[in-house]
């Protein structure tokens, strides 16, 4: 049975993902490599397992969270369709069993906005973790902070927290940004559609999903 470390460690799969993170970087986004798809897969397993979901089901959600942004090294529109494709054909020549496969690629079709939706939890999780995951350190050039808004925010933002409480009912993100970088309504301006998604993903999972800055409640 395919597991995650087979997948975290094929040399195909991490050139897929170094070169769609230097095509993303070319068009000037923010960092898509490993730093990104490794804290996305942890975060997957993390959300998961607090909840209680059997081992498979945060196996395949790690390798989900992995390959989710593999798809850029197509076209970044549309990147979550083309990066199930290729989920699909990956994972296929790997031999992993067909009923893993049907959710790992639904999941990556599913986890960017404006298309996405939480149709499974092992998707849930991948869209949490996902959206989730803004940092300083994602910034590449610190030269466009103040001319690109996904700059200034994720240069904003000190420290980022995702966190299920011990009742297992709240999903907390919480941030702490530096305003003198980027203010909570830039924040709101970029994201607002990536946390209305994750409120929806976290009551797949029957979570409520909050969002805390600077120890204030905003959703």
């Amino acid at each position: 049975m395919l597991t995650f470390p087979d997948v975290r460690d094929n040399e195909a799969i991490r050139t897929y993902i170094t070169k769609a993170d230097e095509t993303l970087a070319a068009l000037g986004y923010t960092e898509h490599g490993f730093a990104h798809v490794g804290k996305v897969a942890e975060e997957c397993r993390y959300i998961l397992e607090t909840m209680g979901y059997p081992q498979r089901e945060i196996e395949l959600a790690q390798i989900a969270g992995f390959l989710h942004d593999i798809g850029n090294l197509v076209n970044r529109i549309d990147h979550s369709q083309s990066g199930a494709v290729m989920a699909f054909r990956i994972l296929d020549n790997l031999d992993c069993d067909p009923e893993g496969i049907a959710t790992v690629t639904s999941a990556i079709g599913n986890h960017d906005e404006g298309t996405g939706v939480a149709v499974n939890p092992v998707a849930a999780a991948l869209i949490l973790a996902d959206k989730c995951d803004v940092r300083r350190s994602r910034v590449r050039n610190k030269d466009t902070i103040n001319l690109d808004i996904h700059d200034r925010v994720n240069y904003s933002v000190k420290k980022s927290i995702l966190k299920i409480n011990e009742e297992h009912t709240i999903i907390k993100l919480k941030l702490t940004i530096d305003t003198r970088y980027g203010s909570v309504m830039d924040y709101f301006e970029i994201f607002l559609g990536r946390m209305i998604m994750c409120r929806k993903a976290a009551e797949t999972l029957k979570l409520q999903f909050k969002l805390i800055i600077n120890e204030q409640q905003l959703i």
